[in-house]
């Protein structure tokens, strides 16, 4: 994980709002150290995945987001945002920059904080929703799968259409919506409609 100055005042801002970047191929760092070096806060979620090589095991630190950097900080200076090199696009809703609820990015950060076992996961929009209600990540909220013999906690960027999962073995959780019996449990994901969404590209 990567953060550079991260602010915890309270009060919401134009420059206190996360935002998203989209990256070319394999340019999330380079994007996230560029930003970085033009004063802004970077946020870069990594999980650690295992790779065999020939007759060898590598662990790799790779993006949970790929093709994604976050950003807080005065993305009116979109020049300096758009020239950093390996930048695609700063994502926009209506014409103005898309902002990323806190929430989320705190869900992220605090999972990555407390070292869970973490991996990207399909975008779901279906399940049952539940809260968190004990251990480090008290008052988190997400939905509830079931992987192999274990509960998973999926959290979501919604403005991505990203998930990431969490294994939740040792922690208590409870319902927030839904009628099913049991929580761990898994379903399909749906569909997902096309995105309405408008980006300002360094190429314009």
């Amino acid at each position: 994980m990567l953060v550079r100055n991260p602010t915890n005042s309270p009060d919401v801002s134009p420059v206190a709002v996360w935002h998203a970047v989209y990256t070319r191929h394999q340019h999330e760092k380079t994007v996230a150290n560029g930003l970085a070096s033009k004063q802004f806060d970077v946020f870069l979620p990594l999980y650690t995945s295992a790779r065999r090589w020939k007759d060898r095991t590598v662990h790799l630190p790779l993006p949970l987001f790929p093709g994604y950097v976050f950003l807080r900080g005065d993305v009116d200076r979109r020049l300096d945002i758009l020239t950093v090199p390996g930048v695609h696009c700063l994502l926009c809703w209506g014409g103005k920059p898309a902002a990323v609820p806190e929430g989320e990015i705190e869900a992220v950060r605090r999972v990555l904080e407390a070292r869970f076992q973490v991996e990207p996961y399909p975008y779901l929009r279906c399940g049952d929703k539940v809260r968190v209600t004990s251990g480090a990540l008290i008052g988190i909220e997400g939905i509830v799968i079931r992987k192999k013999n274990s509960c998973r906690l999926v959290l979501s960027v919604e403005l991505l259409e990203k998930s990431i999962a969490v294994e939740v073995g040792g922690i208590t959780i409870e319902r927030l919506s839904g009628d099913r019996d049991g929580l761990c449990a898994s379903w399909p994901t749906p569909a997902l409609s096309p995105v309405r969404m408008q980006s300002v590209s360094a190429r314009s």
